[in-house]
């Protein structure tokens, strides 16, 4: 199995796509920053009076429940809704699934709303959003990402969409395919964001690249890639984090097509 991961790399960069984020306080600078330094346009908008108009005009919509309240949560239903009817891509990012009972209920009715093009979580939310009974420790995962497998497996099955489970390598499962992205550096995990903005990239490749599982792949290879490239300037967690954003900027077809590192089964 074969992925187009330079030739999407610019074509996300020749089309600058709309990405609709509604996503927690406490990572919006950092995505919108990442978005932006990959090529994409960023916007955050999460008042319930404008979120179906803001999904007719992008490319694709980011639903990130990180910093939960009702009325964003209303919010991201419309959003969801409007995005299924008009058949744009859904990126949902379950953070801290597992942690609260409240935080489990939201995700359900998220589910029943619109089945996601792509979930992206750690291993730990993937598990507990697909029922196992997991111990999380607030959003860091507790399970490793090939744990995890069984659980995204189930989930693809049950939602028709691809799974990303990212750790030390990133499992990104649809169906009969599975894909290992073997990328990325620990000092990722020292970052907050790092994985939100991961699947706010998600949701730029989504919006270019006709099939959602190439597009998971694409972005976790993008994300793994600029890590390692930060790492070899940045050896600390405040300075690896603008190395980051530099990287996204940076990295190049010819830098994807050298260091990434894919298998599919």
């Amino acid at each position: 199995m074969t992925i187009q991961l330079e030739g999407n790399l610019e074509k996300l960069r020749a089309s600058a796509p709309l990405v609709h984020n509604i996503t927690n306080f406490v990572v919006m600078n950092f995505t919108a920053n990442a978005l932006l330094a990959v090529g994409a346009s960023p916007v955050m908008a999460h008042a319930v009076e404008e979120v179906e108009d803001m999904v007719s005009i992008a490319g694709a919509l980011v639903i990130n429940i990180g910093t939960l309240s009702a009325r964003w949560v209303e919010a991201m239903k419309l959003a969801m809704w409007k995005a299924a009817e008009l058949g744009k891509p859904i990126i949902l990012d379950p953070v801290g699934a597992g942690a609260t009972p409240y935080r489990n209920r939201v995700l359900t009715e998220l589910l029943e709303t619109a089945p996601p093009t792509i979930i992206r979580g750690n291993g730990s939310e993937i598990l507990a959003l697909a029922g196992a009974s997991i111990q999380t420790k607030g959003v860091d995962s507790t399970a490793d990402s090939v744990d995890s497998i069984g659980a995204a497996q189930a989930l693809s099955a049950r939602f028709g969409s691809v799974v990303s489970v990212s750790g030390a390598v990133d499992v990104i499962v649809h169906g009969s395919r599975t894909g290992w992205v073997s990328n990325g550096v620990p000092l990722m995990t020292k970052v907050t964001g790092m994985g939100c903005s991961a699947s706010a990239i998600a949701g730029a490749f989504a919006a270019i690249c006709g099939d959602p599982f190439e597009a998971a792949v694409s972005a976790a290879a993008t994300m793994g890639v600029c890590g390692e490239l930060a790492y070899r300037n940045a050896k600390l967690p405040g300075s690896f984090q603008i190395a980051f954003l530099d990287k996204l900027a940076e990295v190049s077809p010819a830098h994807l097509a050298e260091l990434c590192k894919i298998k599919f089964e």
